[in-house]
C-alpha cells in the first residue's frame, strides 16, 4: 500500500481548473522529493499551456473548415438552380483524387499528404464562393425577358391594349356607317394577327430553340407595331430609375417591343475589374453591367442569357479570387485561391478568367473542373433543365476532352476506374443510370492523341 500521495490541480492560463494529477509514493516523502514535486507541478503547468495551444489551433482549423462549408451551403441555398452543387463537387473531387493516389499508371507518382488533402478539399468547397455576389435574377434567369419578374407580361398587356383598340376601331367604323360585316371581319383578322404575333414573341422568350436569322428578322419587323400610351411612366418608380427618364408629352406612341435608354445600366464601381490587382484577369467586361432592352433580349440566339448576363455569371470566378485572396493562409493552404479559381480554365487556354493553358492550370484545379462539369451535367435538382442520363453526360465530357476543354488523363481515369459509377450509385436517379459503353466513349478522344502523351508528367502546386 502507498505511504503518501499528492493531488495537484491543473489550471490553464485563464486559471480554469482542467483536471488533477495524483502522485502516490510507496515510501515516506522527504524534503528532496517535496522539492521535485514543486518542479513537477511547474512542468505540468507548462504542458497545460502547450496542450491548450494545440487545442486552440485545432479549434481554429475546425472553425475555418466549418466556415468554408457554410459559405458553400449559402451558395447552394441562394438559388434553386444550383441544387447541392457546392456540396457534391468536393465529394466527387475526393473520389477522383483517391483513384489518382492509388493509380499505378499515368498517376503513379501522384501522392498527397494530410496537408495537401486539406488544401484540395477546401478549394473544392470554396470553388464557387464568388456566386454569393451574383444577382439571383441572373442566376435564375429562366426566360429572356425575366429580371426580378418576367417582363413578357408587359408585352402581353400591350397586345391586350391593341386587341381592345381593334374592337374599338370596329365599333367606331360601324357608328360611322361602314359595312358591319366587313368591319367585323377586319377586326377579327387584326386580332388573330396580334394573337399570332404575341404567340411568336412568347415562344422567343423561352429560349428553348435557336433563333435563326429568319426569326430575328420577323421579330424586328413585328417590333415596329405601335400602341398608344396615355399614362406617365415616370411616377411610382425608384429615384434611380427616374433619373433615366426623359420628359414626354402624353399621349405617346411606342413600339410593342423596345430598347430604351433606361434599359442600359452603368457599372457599379464595386463590380468593375480591378486595375493592377493581384491577378491579371483576361475576362473582358462589357460596356454595360446590364442591358435589359426588350428587343435585344428577345433576339438572343441561344438560351436566355445576354452577353452581359453571361459575363455577370462568369464573373463569379473573379469574385472567388478576390474573396479568397484576402484571407491570411498558413503556408500549406496558400494555393487555395488558384486551385479554386482555375476550374473554368481550359487545356487549350480558352477558359477564364486568367486564360491559363495546359500545365499552367494546377492539377488540383483540373481535378475540380472534371468534378464540376460532371455534377452539373447529371444534377437532377435543377428546375431549369432535365437531368442527363449517365451515358450522355460522359459523352459530352468526352467531347470536351477532345476539344481541349478538360484534362484528358484525368477524365480517362475518372471513366476507367468507375468514379462516375461510384457517384451515380449514391446521387443519380434510377432513370439516369443507363448502360455506359466505356470503349465507345474513350474512342471519342483517344484517336486524336499520340501514344507518348499518355505518360505526361502532372504538375501539382507545391
Amino acid at each position: 500500500q502507498h505511504q503518501a500521495g499528492f493531488m495537484m490541480p491543473l489550471f490553464n492560463r485563464n486559471k480554469q481548473n482542467t483536471g488533477a494529477l495524483l502522485i502516490c509514493f510507496n515510501d515516506k516523502v522527504n524534503a528532496d522529493i517535496r522539492g521535485r514535486l514543486a518542479f513537477v507541478q511547474e512542468f505540468i503547468g507548462f504542458n497545460e499551456l502547450v496542450l491548450e495551444h494545440l487545442e486552440t489551433a485545432e479549434a481554429q482549423t475546425n472553425l475555418f473548415h466549418a466556415f468554408a462549408m457554410m459559405t458553400a451551403s449559402a451558395v447552394d441555398v441562394k438559388s434553386a438552380y444550383t441544387g447541392e452543387h457546392c456540396k457534391r463537387v468536393p465529394e466527387l473531387t475526393q473520389m477522383l483524387a483517391e483513384k489518382m493516389v492509388a493509380d499505378k499508371g499515368v498517376f503513379s507518382g501522384f501522392k498527397m499528404d494530410k496537408k495537401q488533402w486539406e488544401e484540395l478539399l477546401l478549394a473544392a468547397w470554396l470553388h464557387d464562393c464568388g456566386k454569393v455576389s451574383t444577382p439571383d435574377f441572373i442566376m435564375d434567369k429562366s426566360t429572356k425577358l425575366e429580371t426580378v419578374y418576367d417582363r413578357i407580361h408587359e408585352v402581353r398587356m400591350r397586345y391586350e391594349v391593341l386587341k381592345r383598340d381593334a374592337e374599338i376601331g370596329y365599333l367606331e367604323a360601324v357608328l360611322e356607317g361602314a359595312d358591319k360585316r366587313q368591319a367585323r371581319m377586319h377586326c377579327e383578322q387584326l386580332q388573330r394577327t396580334l394573337e399570332s404575333e404575341f404567340a411568336f414573341v412568347a415562344e422567343c422568350n423561352l429560349g428553348s430553340e435557336f433563333m435563326a436569322d429568319d426569326k430575328i428578322a420577323r421579330l424586328d419587323k413585328l417590333a415596329q407595331r405601335t400602341w398608344l400610351r396615355t399614362l406617365p411612366d415616370d411616377i411610382g418608380i425608384s429615384r434611380q430609375e427616374k433619373v433615366k427618364k426623359t420628359a414626354q408629352t402624353l399621349p405617346v406612341i411606342e413600339t410593342v417591343l423596345t430598347n430604351k435608354i433606361e434599359h442600359f445600366y452603368a457599372w457599379d464601381e464595386k463590380k468593375k475589374l480591378p486595375v493592377n490587382g493581384l491577378r491579371d484577369f483576361k475576362i473582358k467586361q462589357p460596356e454595360y453591367q446590364y442591358n435589359r432592352g426588350e428587343l435585344y433580349n428577345l433576339g438572343i440566339k441561344a438560351g436566355t442569357l445576354t452577353a452581359e448576363d453571361r459575363y455577370n455569371i462568369n464573373e463569379h470566378i473573379v469574385q472567388t479570387y478576390m474573396m479568397l485572396d484576402q484571407l491570411p493562409y498558413p503556408e500549406h493552404l496558400k494555393n487555395v485561391p488558384i486551385i479554386a479559381g482555375s476550374h473554368h480554365e481550359r487545356i487549350d487556354g480558352k477558359g477564364y478568367p486568367l486564360e491559363l493553358a495546359g500545365e499552367e492550370i494546377p492539377l488540383q484545379g483540373r481535378i475540380i473542373a472534371v468534378a464540376d462539369v460532371f455534377e452539373a451535367l447529371t444534377a437532377s435538382d435543377r428546375p431549369y433543365k432535365e437531368a442527363k442520363p449517365l451515358s450522355l453526360a460522359l459523352k459530352i465530357m468526352a467531347n470536351m476532352v477532345k476539344d481541349k476543354h478538360l484534362d484528358q488523363e484525368l477524365f480517362d481515369l475518372f471513366l476507367t476506374t468507375g468514379v462516375y459509377s461510384q457517384y451515380a450509385t449514391e446521387y443519380l436517379t434510377e432513370q439516369q443510370i443507363d448502360i455506359v459503353d466505356i470503349d465507345s466513349i474513350r474512342g471519342i478522344y483517344l484517336p486524336a492523341i499520340d501514344d507518348d502523351s499518355l505518360i505526361t508528367k502532372q504538375k501539382v502546386i507545391a
